[in-house]
């Protein structure tokens, strides 16, 4: 084979990886847009462990598990929150990652999705234990901030 004619396979070889790459990084920034237009559009407080993180978190989790698989909210969360391991901010955000998860993952609808997470938001409370509750942490632990 020529050099001239690996020319070609070579690129053809560089489209394909940056039209993964562009694939593959489509999809976080969906899950992020639709998320913070949710975000912002709720209001909440304590945009950092309060009601607004437990929104934030809940519904990315919700679409990633509605739009994919709940198994990538659980891979997510072991990566990006130990696991809920290490402080009770990680547990918050774990906990209502996997309640977003199986709100995704049962909804029959993208806005039925959408109203069931802010529902079990506004159902939530500070240090909730049980796994169906959003749970966030008390007022003196809140930051206003984006993420």
């Amino acid at each position: 084979m020529s050099h001239a004619a690996t020319k070609p396979a070579r690129k053809r070889h560089w489209r394909k990886l940056f039209v993964v790459a562009v694939v593959l990084g489509a999809y976080p920034a969906f899950v992020m847009v639709a998320t913070y237009s949710h975000f912002f559009a709720a209001g909440l407080p304590g945009g950092r462990n309060g009601p607004a993180d437990a929104y934030r978190h809940s519904l990315a989790s919700a679409i990633v598990a509605y739009t994919s698989s709940p198994r990538c909210v659980d891979l997510v969360t072991a990566v990006m929150e130990r696991g809920g391991q290490g402080n009770a901010a990680r547990a918050m955000d774990a906990h209502n990652n996997r309640l977003g998860a199986r709100i995704g993952a049962a909804a029959d609808s993208w806005t039925a999705m959408q109203q069931a997470v802010l529902a079990a938001v506004n159902e939530g409370a500070i240090d909730a234990r049980s796994p169906d509750q959003i749970t966030w942490l008390a007022p003196d632990a809140w930051q206003e901030r984006l993420y």
